[in-house]
């Protein structure tokens, strides 16, 4: 079968010429016009996002106002629970904006044989209703309207969420920490909140229209939907979660864009409608939530498509007649490359499964045809083999990397720690072994005089370490500040931790009291390794282990508590086996005999340098092999004059 190429073929088409030139009018007319229509949608959009936004800042604005007032008065001692209580009542009726509002008082705080106290009153039919926040199944201090502006030590914004204890409707929180003064300085007392419905906001957000069936949605600042035309996702689902569930990339990255505060005119595809549209998105002011506009880009568009349509009809006026002469012809040489085109299309919008047309023509069409076949198959394995991977890798990475950024988030890490205080030093550092550990440490006052300080080292590695080891640091800080021995504060956590483990987790911690005028240390040990005593100007020594188990496994165990004292210069070494069990590639330990002979070599023990000597030596001996523990010390020194 003798072969004929393509251009020998389309000297048949002369005529066609005339038809491309109808064609770029027709695509510049259309491409001009599009242009003009999408800058007025733009500043169409722009301005209705900044006029529903300036409404419900405005709003948020007056909430802030309102619960930052009642702070500032609850810093006033003298108030009465009476008078607590009505000032409460007394602002919630006179701020319709806000649902509710509740004060609520740290732990034993107001009334020192109260764990809560936490009025809250909400409107409820018409009138104003009152509920006391706070029992066994709904500890407020636990919840992240009140732990979050307390650990931030600032007013914040929380998720949106469905309030069960309170008020019993979906809501957000406006939540200010106040301050009282005790002993001359300033104690944390508790957290105002000032709740607003989310009913009005979705009814205000509803009601933004752009064209026939555009739409307004609002996002929280984690990406959770506020408001939004489905109500399946509000209050149910993020963007990012529902990129998840679809397996759309492109949805992540426009939740990303969305939650970075820049205001855009975005084209978004069927991302967020059955049919092509674009968004326009601004940050609100207050809050730091993100409301967007969605407009299909066909309504948007259809002055235009009329117009391109009526041209087209005026131009295929003129080319009837040459259509009649060469439409034979044209149609036998051109419809296998309009069907290979078509075909082309169907693949380009993600049809993979597409039935390629049968072509047996030995020419560049039956090349084509051979062609478009192979690159069908390889993109369908290819984005199948992407997508798979893609999707399990972005998660995983995610998941760890916040899992990491909490949790190095709960560690103390700001050193010198305490700069006013010249009674004691103080220095600690951490390593995971993998992008999240079981390791922790702790320090802080108990009272003006006693210094806490402790190290831990949970059971495992990874994500269920970490969770755990979070679990212990905060029963420890919250038993800690009730002014228990050591050995009852470990006693209390055990008692926590065993009850209900069933994953069966245990952890060992070394905890200790230091009383920085005296240098009186009473200390208790759950199992850890033993610290390193380092006196001033004597050799190292180890501080007798008590032979007590690790906390977490046995119910009913109690621990016992040591004292020793520290004189002026003395220091305490503390550390997980991740230090000593530290391994080069001749998988050598790195050991306890070293760790102390390196301790015995400091001519002039400083608790940072000390930490930092250690850290490197480790480093050099494993030579870069994997580490396979978590790594964590800390060095208490207390001050003075070292006499040897």
């Amino acid at each position: 079968m003798k072969r004929y190429p393509i251009a020998f073929k389309l000297t048949f088409l002369i005529l066609s010429c005339a038809l491309v030139i109808v064609a770029a009018i027709v695509a510049y007319n259309y491409v001009s016009s599009r242009a003009i229509i999408l800058r007025q949608a733009e500043d169409n959009s722009r301005l209705l996002v900044a006029g529903t936004a300036g409404r419900i800042d405005s709003v948020l604005s007056g909430v802030q106002k309102v619960a930052e007032n009642v702070a500032f008065s609850l810093e006033d001692a003298t108030l009465t629970k009476q008078e607590i209580l009505d000032l409460n009542r007394r602002v919630l009726a006179n701020n319709p904006e806000i649902y509710g509002m509740a004060i609520a008082f740290e732990p034993y705080f107001l009334q020192h044989d109260k764990l809560y106290f936490a009025p809250y009153h909400y409107r409820s039919g018409g009138r104003i209703g009152f509920t006391m926040l706070g029992d066994a199944k709904y500890r407020y201090f636990y919840m992240d309207w009140y732990q979050i502006p307390k650990e931030l030590g600032r007013s914040a914004w929380t998720e949106p969420y469905f309030d069960e204890g309170g008020g019993g409707v979906p809501m957000a929180t406006y939540s200010v920490p106040f301050y009282r003064t005790v002993d001359g300085r300033a104690v944390f007392a508790g957290v105002v909140t000032a709740d607003i419905s989310l009913s009005w906001l979705q009814q205000l957000v509803g009601s933004v229209r752009l064209y026939d069936s555009g739409y307004a949605f609002l996002l929280s600042r984690h990406g959770t939907f506020i408001t939004h035309p489905d109500k399946a996702l509000v209050m149910n689902q993020t963007i990012f979660s529902l990129a998840e569930e679809r397996g759309s990339n492109e949805l992540r990255e426009l939740g990303q864009r969305m939650l970075s505060g820049e205001a855009a005119f975005t084209p978004v595809g069927t991302l967020l409608a059955p049919t092509e549209s674009y968004m326009f998105n601004d940050r609100l002011k207050y809050a730091g939530w993100s409301l967007g506009v969605v407009f299909p880009r066909d309504e948007m568009l259809a002055d235009v498509f009329r117009l391109s349509r009526s041209m087209v009809v005026i131009g295929a006026v003129g080319f009837v007649l040459l259509v009649l002469v060469t439409v034979g012809i044209a149609r036998r040489i051109t419809h296998p490359l309009r069907e290979l085109s078509a075909s082309a299309r169907e693949i380009a919008s993600g049809n993979l499964d597409l039935m390629l047309p049968d072509k047996r023509a030995n020419d560049e069409v039956g090349d084509l045809a051979d062609s478009f076949k192979y690159m069908k198959t390889s993109l369908k394995e290819f984005i199948h083999d992407l997508t798979a991977t893609t999707a399990a890798k972005e998660r995983i990475e995610s998941e760890l990397r916040i899992a990491r950024e909490i949790q190095m988030g709960i560690l103390p890490k700001l050193f010198p720690a305490f700069p006013d205080r010249r009674e004691f030093e103080v220095f600690a550092s951490i390593e995971p072994a993998k992008e999240v550990g079981g390791d922790l440490y702790d320090f802080f006052f108990v009272d003006e005089t006693h210094f806490c300080f402790l190290v831990g080292d949970v059971s495992g590695k990874g994500v269920p370490a970490a969770f755990f080891m979070a679990v212990t640091k905060t029963l420890l800080k919250v038993v800690s500040e009730r002014g228990l021995d050591p050995g009852e504060i470990l006693t209390r956590v055990n008692a926590d931790l065993s009850s209900e483990n069933e994953s069966c987790m245990f952890v060992t911690l070394f905890l200790a009291i230091l009383d920085i005028e005296t240098g009186e240390t009473r200390y208790a040990n759950a199992g850890h390794n033993p610290p390193i005593f380092l006196p001033c100007g004597g050799e190292p020594e180890l501080v007798p282990p008590l032979g007590e188990p690790v906390a977490g496994i046995m119910e009913g165990m109690r621990y016992s508590t040591r004292t020793m004292t520290f004189k002026p210069g003395d220091l305490l070494f503390v550390y997980t086996d991740g230090v000593t069990e530290a391994m080069n590639p001749d998988s050598e330990l790195f050991g306890e005999e070293r760790l102390t002979r390196l301790l015995a070599g400091e001519s002039e023990p400083f608790a940072p340098k000390l930490v930092k000597d250690v850290g490197a030596a480790i480093h050099d001996f494993a030579r870069g092999a994997e580490q396979s523990d978590d790594i964590t010390m800390l060095a208490m020194q207390f001050m003075g004059k070292c006499t040897p």
